[in-house]
């Protein structure tokens, strides 16, 4: 039986909440969350990093994975691992936020789950009580997790919020909302933009859009990207067998943008995608590395970095990534 709901309140209250909560979910206020990356239990119990530590210097064990739009989005990627409307029998409208939280309650709602999640650990004897120590007073918003934050409107409130507590921020788009991006009151540390799809038909197949003009809001998006002081990135996220192929179309989409980096970065079969893709569409990194090889060489980028454990290389016309922590 479906479940419509209208009332975001009621929404979070019950059916979806429950949904959320066993993935892990931690909900803030009305419409954001944080979440533990794996990246965390991995760098305070194995000592492993994300790739973020590995080519930018974000401390793993130091960042916090959220967003201020948990339930909200723009699109209905088929790779993404968010909840989307229609999952587990529940619907409700993705693309309008009813009301919005104050953006320095957000951060100290999400530093706050941040460190009920860390609890834990302590108590574990293969924690690395020097990483835990610092890993409570974090450093970094990864403002990625879910959903489209450019939905949120007091978005520069939020990076500016968490910049006032010595935070860097990583803001994760998908593009279509070029004006949200243009006038944000405050740039974040770094800038990533998805690009998802080697032209109009393919993006309408794999992200689905949910708005008029998604596609040429996303062009729109690139080639604002020059203007923003901040380094940025174009995230790929490749799925085998729906959008892992003609890496030179995608450079001719990409170029307009000049990034400072390209992430090209598999599939990976987690959370709520399983719903829509399966185990045979994650690529390996060995394909991963084929078409940022194919990608760098029609957009004169040297190939940087990657990390073989999250299928994803990184590819810039820098010698070297810059680090920002």
């Amino acid at each position: 039986m479906e479940v419509t709901v209208t009332d975001l309140q009621s929404l979070i209250s019950n059916d979806l909440l429950q949904v959320l909560k066993v993935h892990k979910y931690h909900i803030v206020g009305k419409h954001s969350a944080a979440k533990r990356c794996r990246w965390l239990y991995e760098a305070l119990v194995h000592n492993r990093h994300c790739y973020k530590q590995k080519f930018y210097g974000i401390k793993s064990h130091q960042c916090i994975q959220m967003t201020p739009s948990v339930l909200h989005c723009t699109m209905r990627c088929r790779f993404c691992w968010r909840a989307q409307s229609g999952d587990h029998g529940i619907k409700w409208d993705e693309t309008n936020l009813l009301e919005w939280d104050d953006p320095n309650e957000i951060v100290e709602g999400c530093i706050k789950s941040q460190l009920r999640l860390l609890s834990g650990y302590k108590g574990n004897p293969k924690t690395d009580f020097e990483k835990y120590k610092e890993a409570l007073t974090p450093r970094h918003a990864a403002i990625s997790l879910a959903g489209e934050p450019t939905l949120y409107s007091p978005l520069g409130g939020l990076i500016r919020g968490f910049h006032r507590k010595e935070f860097t921020t990583f803001l994760v788009s998908n593009g279509t909302q070029p004006k949200a991006l243009s006038q944000l009151a405050e740039e974040p540390t770094q800038l990533y933009i998805s690009v998802s799809a080697f032209d109009k038909r393919n993006f309408l197949k794999t992200c689905r859009p949910q708005t008029p003009n998604a596609w040429e809001n996303l062009n729109e998006t690139l080639s604002l990207l020059p203007s923003f002081k901040c380094p940025t990135v174009i995230r790929i996220t490749l799925a085998r067998y729906l959008n892992l192929q003609h890496p030179e179309l995608y450079a001719r989409l990409i170029q307009k943008a000049n990034p400072t980096y390209v992430e090209p970065k598999a599939y990976m079969h987690v959370g709520f995608s399983r719903l829509r893709l399966g185990f045979r569409n994650m690529p390996t990194h060995k394909e991963i590395q084929s078409f940022t090889h194919e990608l760098a060489e029609e957009m004169s980028y040297n190939l940087l970095d990657e990390a073989p454990e999250s299928r994803v290389v990184l590819a810039s016309r820098l010698e070297k990534p810059m680090k920002l922590a």
